[in-house]
């Protein structure tokens, strides 16, 4: 009976260490492996790299990525301007991919839907913010990238070739658009259309649009398509045909004075995407009664603008704003493809990564650089 009692109770054990091997097994092959370009210490220097994703959970899907763009708050995170970053760090939050796989429980894609990623991949949900679909300003979001999951492992942005991504974070992209420049509306659509909206920007309101790159761009378009007549003020003279291409009445080069006579209290709203030190309290004595200045580049630390209190006067009111909710990114995403609303873009190898980082340190990247990640797979192209 003892013989008999602990032979059983051998074979119990054998068969529970087998369960618990083949599901450990299991679970870890059901962990995502994934390629792209990291930057292993703060610097704008990128190599090829191999890391895991997480299983792709009940509410989750995977997405295999075809188009990323470069966001300027790119090279902001991999220098370390606003805060210590985490690496090896993989960054990208303007991503369009296919739908590859989903969890038992999505049902707002399906796999060989087209698909997009923005700036978070998680929040809480319970918050007063997300009850109020203002994810972004959930104390518990998690970042694309350079912040840390729900599990407690870095997150890693679209530099890559898939990602694994909670429904709630992944917006459904209609057939028969321009996949390569539905990217960056993820963050420079979505950024420029929320500020506009929240203030009621309509028709016959004048709107003025600080810095005419790749958020300048999407801010003229969104301005000029809900009604707004839109002047452009930027630093670059090339740029001046382009803008008025685009719909703008005017073009002011802040660098010629003579430009800059007669515009104090011209505008309803001035949206500034200049991304380095600058005169704030100019652009604020620009504005009208009651008139906003939205802070929409964020400079490095060291180089924050002073904005002085006098040229506060007449009720002129100035606020920074970040990116937007989910419900509001797929209103924008609705808005754009409407009103044939996309970024001006160039579309380059992730080899070229380093390149065209030194070009936006530089500020010689007129538009948005978006990766063509069919170019991982290209051995032999030149670094």
């Amino acid at each position: 009976m003892n013989h008999q009692f602990h032979q059983t109770m051998f074979l119990a054990f054998l068969f529970f260490g087998i369960i618990l091997t083949t599901t450990s097994a299991q679970e870890h092959s059901a962990k995502i492996s994934a390629q792209g370009y990291a930057a292993m210490t703060a610097g704008r220097h990128f190599v090829p790299y191999e890391f895991e994703r997480r299983a792709v959970g009940e509410s989750d899907v995977l997405i295999e990525i075809l188009y990323a763009g470069i966001c300027h708050t790119d090279l902001h995170q991999v220098m370390e301007d606003w805060r210590k970053g985490i690496f090896p760090m993989v960054p990208g939050h303007e991503i369009v991919g296919r739908v590859a796989q989903t969890g038992k429980n999505v049902q707002s894609v399906k796999v060989g839907d087209y698909a997009g990623v923005g700036c978070m991949v998680h929040s809480c949900g319970e918050c007063e913010q997300c009850r109020k679909h203002e994810e972004q300003y959930c104390p518990q979001t998690v970042w694309t990238y350079n912040s840390l999951d729900t599990n407690g492992t870095p997150s890693q942005g679209g530099y890559s070739d898939k990602i694994v991504v909670d429904e709630n974070f992944v917006v459904k992209i209609p057939e028969n658009v321009p996949l390569e420049r539905i990217a960056p509306l993820f963050c420079a659509g979505i950024t420029t259309y929320s500020p506009l909206r929240y203030n009621n920007v309509k028709a016959g309101d004048n709107v003025a649009v600080a810095g005419f790159g790749g958020l300048g761009d999407m801010a003229v378009q969104y301005a000029i398509a809900m009604g707004a007549k839109v002047t452009v003020f930027d630093v670059n003279e090339s740029k001046r045909q382009s803008a008025m291409d685009l719909g703008a009445v005017k073009f002011v080069n802040v660098r010629n004075e003579n430009e800059l006579i007669g515009l104090n209290s011209s505008f309803d709203l001035m949206i500034s995407t200049i991304p380095t030190r600058y005169d704030v309290g100019m652009y604020l004595r620009m504005l009208k009664v009651d008139g906003t200045v939205v802070l929409l580049g964020m400079p490095p630390g060291d180089q924050t603008p002073m904005i002085p209190a006098m040229s506060l006067m007449g009720r002129r009111k100035v606020y920074a704003s970040l990116i937007g909710g989910m419900k509001e990114t797929r209103e924008m995403l609705e808005f754009s493809v409407r009103n044939k609303i996309y970024p001006h873009v160039e579309i380059i190898p992730i080899q070229k990564l380093d390149e065209a980082f030194q070009n936006l340190a530089e500020g010689k990247a007129l538009f948005r650089y978006v990766i063509d990640m069919k170019s991982l797979d290209d051995k032999n192209r030149d670094l």
